[in-house]
């Protein structure tokens, strides 16, 4: 015999636990199913262990999706400021880092405690090393794994994306999707290192190296560090970046974001005798400011430089071109760009529009935040709309 809930959340991660304990705190009877041997895992390693758990300025312009207003309506209704009281209910400490990015002044771990506290104020039991093994459609939803059947007339999708498969993430979220009709926007990875072939691969030998830049892909800016690695380009700016840019595209970097103008024929005036080796060591680390010397190939002191070759030399400074050869791929990726279309979607409810009674939520919608607290805001608001409405 089949054990009866209102609800059944298939995933316990950040949305799942807050879809959870909404609806188990407006009296529904709600399991919650986890593969993984403990609860809310990406959320442990999340921000170095201190969780960066929302961004005060979250809006939808963080966002991206095949959609931009889909998350409007979530995104309003659940705001940072109401998971922010939430956070200090539970006497949580934090402080805010660069850009509005909020963090645990303790450990990760606390904001996995407060949601599991949240879920116990309700009727939710939550079930961890569980593997389904089918999920069938009658009236309502009957779902097995390796240790029994449940049924549901609601079922929860917050199973996640295939962004960082060893912490156990996969796109089974898809194939749930796919089984009942839904459409995919195509999955990829974002907030993701990009690698560089071909003459690029010089930039491989100053690995380590980091720069506050400026990086454009696409019609997105983003002023943050960029660090270059043995693969290639790494660091804040260029996860930002990467959601946005598509392969055969390029990736545009501009080394001095203070200088504006023609600040090289201002440096021929005033200091005629420098190169441009030694006015970059000046602004830049040493070594990136050697490499991009070397690859400008400007070898003359400022004085003797004609000023349409320094003109040259600043727009490639300010706008360096790079080709990257493709990402680190979804195991070095924070999150994924894709997934079930929100054309399928309520953006009030999250309640898929031709199933009844299927929800789906977080990761696992094409809804993908910025760097910085933006995807964990996703998930408590989209999980929030849900557990409303379950």
């Amino acid at each position: 015999m089949a054990e009866a809930f209102d609800a059944i959340v298939l995933g316990a991660g950040a949305a799942g636990l807050m879809c959870a304990a909404r609806a188990g705190q407006r009296g529904r009877r709600v399991l919650v199913l986890e593969r993984a041997e403990k609860p809310g895992k990406k959320i442990l390693i999340s921000g170095g262990g201190r969780c960066n758990f929302t961004n005060i300025g979250a809006g939808p312009v963080n966002y991206l999706s095949a959609n931009p207003h889909f998350a409007k309506s979530a995104l309003a209704r659940y705001t940072a400021q109401d998971f922010l009281e939430l956070v200090e209910s539970h006497g949580i400490a934090w402080h805010e880092k660069t850009l509005g990015q909020l963090f645990c002044d303790g450990s990760a771990k606390q904001i996995v405690a407060m949601l599991l506290d949240e879920c116990a104020k309700g009727d939710v039991e939550i079930r961890c090393g569980e593997e389904v093994v089918s999920v069938e459609q009658d009236d309502g939803f009957t779902v097995t794994t390796q240790s029994g059947t449940c049924r549901a007339p609601s079922l929860v999708i917050a199973t996640g994306g295939p962004s960082i498969p060893k912490m156990g993430a996969t796109g089974y979220a898809y194939e749930l999707a796919r089984q009942f009709g839904l459409k995919i926007v195509e999955p990829r990875p974002a907030l993701v290192p990009l690698t560089l072939g071909g003459e690029e691969v010089l930039f491989r030998d100053i690995s380590g190296v980091s720069a506050p830049v400026v990086t454009s892909a696409g019609k997105a800016r983003f002023a943050e560090a960029a660090l270059f690695t043995h693969r290639g380009l790494s660091g804040p700016a260029i996860l930002q970046a990467s959601s946005y840019w598509r392969p055969g595209e390029p990736l545009f970097i501009d080394f001095l974001p203070e200088e504006s103008g023609d600040f090289l024929l201002e440096a021929k005036r005033e200091t005629p005798r420098a190169t441009l080796r030694g006015w970059l060591r000046d602004r830049l680390p040493a070594r990136l400011a050697d490499i991009l010397a070397e690859r400008l190939g400007l070898e003359v002191e400022f004085g003797n430089a004609p000023d349409k070759a320094l003109r040259a030399v600043a727009e490639r400074l300010k706008r360096w071109t790079f080709q990257p050869n493709g990402t680190e791929g979804f195991a070095k990726a924070e999150v994924t760009v894709g997934g079930i279309a929100t054309a399928e979607l309520s953006s009030k409810t999250m309640a898929a529009k031709r199933v009844p009674g299927l929800y789906a939520i977080g990761e696992a919608v094409d809804v993908t935040g910025w760097l910085g607290g933006y995807n964990f805001q996703w998930a408590w608001a989209s999980g929030v709309a849900a557990g409303e409405a379950l």
